[in-house]
């Protein structure tokens, strides 16, 4: 399979070990759960077991529950991974996520209890496309913004001012891969070719579906790298 052909510019050939690896979306996938990097980062009174555990549970969420049911859903990364295995990878890692939760509202505070709800039916109802759920907003706003909240009031047990600035930047951050992604999957995914020609003084240039694609998938990738250093540079600012 071409690169092109690919249905994400991070998916591998097809088959084995390497259709999980496609299944976790790497880049995107650390891309949603610096978020919650960031969120713990800007908070000014800090434990590292916290933000570790946090982030823990959104990668098992977003990164693998998340993907897993969107997978069940029409196969849209081709895997041929058995549907009983998306479920059990969807059950268990959701399933860890809430635990991880639980046990910070049990010692810490019950008002985790709301984001872990929050989470659970933003997760599930916009990946198994529940009615109501599976819309830009719900996508942008829980992968960005709640992200964000989230990991501040892991740290806090409240929110900030600077946490809901923060959210905002995120839900602006995410909505712009939200819109370079699905430009991309489009391409990617759906149309059987596509070229373009760009008429200037100097002639006729054609474009075919590598250079369509390059510009907004260059984008995604530095702004991926982009999230994961802020977060990093918040997270270390705190050792």
């Amino acid at each position: 399979m071409s690169a092109e052909a690919r249905p994400a510019f991070y998916a591998l050939e097809r088959g084995g070990w390497r259709d999980y690896v496609t299944l976790l979306h790497l880049p995107y996938t650390a891309w949603n759960v610096a978020y919650a990097g960031i969120g713990a980062g800007i908070a000014t009174h800090f434990d590292w077991t916290r933000a570790a555990l946090t982030l823990l549970a959104f990668f098992l969420a977003v990164g693998i529950g998340a993907h897993a049911l969107d997978e069940l859903q029409g196969r849209p990364l081709r895997t041929r991974i058995p549907d009983a295995v998306l479920i059990g990878l969807a059950v268990a890692s959701i399933g860890g996520a809430c635990a991880l939760g639980l046990y910070f509202a049990a010692h810490d505070s019950a008002w985790l209890l709301a984001f872990i709800v929050t989470g659970v039916v933003i997760v599930v109802g916009y990946n198994l496309e529940l009615a109501g759920l599976h819309t830009e907003w719900v996508l942008v706003l829980g992968v960005g913004s709640f992200a964000v909240l989230t990991g501040a009031f892991a740290q806090e047990e409240r929110i900030t001012l600077a946490a809901v600035i923060a959210a905002a930047a995120a839900a602006a951050l995410a909505l712009t891969q939200r819109r370079l992604s699905t430009f991309v999957r489009h391409l990617r995914r759906d149309a059987d070719d596509a070229h373009a020609e760009l008429v200037s003084a100097s002639g006729i240039e054609r474009l075919d579906r590598a250079q369509l694609l390059a510009p907004a998938e260059a984008a995604l990738r530095l702004l991926s790298v982009m999230t994961v250093l802020l977060a990093v540079a918040l997270l270390v600012n705190h050792a």
